[in-house]
């Protein structure tokens, strides 16, 4: 696969990402029932902050590598509102600033993925519409990619439980050094795509190109071996494909879940379709009933129960990121989509910016760069405030964009 297919591949990822976490937001703002758990559990982070009393559920006593302040609940609500006007306005992306924001905001990184994967986790669970998409789910199908997800979230939590016991800054720089040559390898082809393909208007261009059958999903197809063989996608004719396949890619998805805190779906989506071959209906079928159980896996047993889920964090994530996401969303009615794709191309490049210019500091601590500390200081201050302008800018600017436009998208709604 080139570096091109690559991006595509990954940037359909994205976009189908930023779509489903459009449809739960649609599922707990527009559902009432869902609406009051969701204010259950808000409600005691709310009555904690008034009366002051921070070490019941997260303070400087109790263990974990950040305690709980009503300033830092505030700033992750923030963090996922920014989150989720990038996803709903751009479309893709948003889920990947969330672990570097929480990162730079002074989280260690253990408790930003673990509070991220828990975050997806209960957001999935509360809006979780699956009675509806039963026709298109492969019970098969998700049962060999969870039985890879699980060990492949296992691995990765592990990883980053034994970096952080050797030593908490080699965690943080195991984590920083994924994230930025992830969002490295994507902020430098969409930069590049933004200038290329400018006189386009729509990034959803690029989802159509995994609408087929690839020739790596037909080559896969036809390997009859080893057995059970998965049979799927009745409505096209009948596919198969080897179970192992599909359990191997589990595997990639939940070590990247446990890594990075994204929850994977980013990854299952282009996978399935560019890689095995499934159906796009099968495949947001299928993916929407996996995404609890590797979500729910890597949070809870990877990260939770050994104390790297920080609660209060990961309802601010969950809080601002539903109301971001429909802000975000109702903006693209009233923006060109030539911005959007461009920034797509800057909220990406400022999450591996920041990432990249946390690392000098944290290699000099573990012993491994001969830099001063004030020089990795002032790098990583660098860093800190590229991305926090970056993304403080766009997010006012979808916030005023939306305000100044609400009448007519009051009228459109109508």
């Amino acid at each position: 696969m080139s570096l091109r297919k690559l991006y595509e591949f990954m940037l359909a990822g994205a976009i189908y990402q930023a779509q489903w976490e459009k449809n739960i937001s649609d599922s707990i703002l527009k559902n009432k029932k869902r609406l009051l758990i969701l204010f259950l559990l808000i409600l005691p982070i709310l009555a904690v902050s008034l009366v002051g009393a921070a070490d019941f559920i997260g303070g400087k006593e109790a263990y974990g590598p950040a305690h709980y302040t009503t300033l830092v609940w505030i700033v992750s609500i923030l963090i996922g509102l920014c989150a989720g006007l990038i996803s709903g306005c751009i479309g893709a992306g948003g889920g990947f600033v969330i672990t570097p924001a929480l990162m730079s905001a002074g989280v260690k990184g253990i408790m930003a993925v673990g509070t991220d994967t828990f975050h997806i986790f209960a957001k999935a669970i509360m809006g979780a519409t699956i009675h509806k998409k039963l026709g298109n789910v492969s019970v098969a199908l998700a049962i060999a990619f969870v039985l890879g997800s699980i060990g492949g979230a296992t691995l990765g939590g592990y990883m980053n439980r034994l970096l952080f016991a050797k030593d908490p800054v080699l965690s943080d720089a195991y984590i920083s050094t994924i994230y930025a040559l992830i969002l490295g390898f994507l902020g430098f082809y969409s930069t590049y795509d933004f200038i290329v393909t400018r006189k386009k208007t729509k990034i959803e261009a690029v989802e159509t190109k995994t609408a087929g059958m690839t020739r790596i999903g037909i080559a896969l197809q036809q390997i009859k071996f080893p057995p059970p063989i998965i049979t799927f996608d009745q409505d096209f004719g009948g596919r198969q494909i080897s179970w192992l396949f599909i359990t191997l890619g589990g595997f990639v998805v939940g070590w990247l879940a446990a890594t990075m805190g994204v929850g994977g779906g980013f990854i299952t989506f282009p996978m399935f379709i560019y890689v095995f071959g499934v159906s796009t209906p099968t495949t947001v079928g299928t993916d929407l009933l996996q995404i609890i159980f590797t979500a729910g896996y890597a949070s809870v047993v990877q990260y939770a129960i050994y104390g790297f889920c920080f609660y209060t964090l990961a309802m601010g994530l969950l809080l601002g990121s539903l109301i971001g996401i429909q802000v975000g969303a109702l903006t693209t009615k009233v923006v060109p989509g030539i911005y959007l794709r461009g920034f797509f191309a800057v909220a990406i490049t400022a999450g591996f910016v920041n990432r990249f210019c946390a690392l000098p500091d944290k290699l000099r601590k573990l012993e491994l760069l001969g830099w001063s500390k004030q020089t990795c200081y002032i790098i990583d201050r660098i860093g800190f405030y590229v991305f926090w302008v970056l993304i403080g800018f766009f997010a006012l600017w979808v916030l005023l964009t939306f305000f100044k436009n609400i009448k007519t998208l009051r009228t459109e709604e109508v």
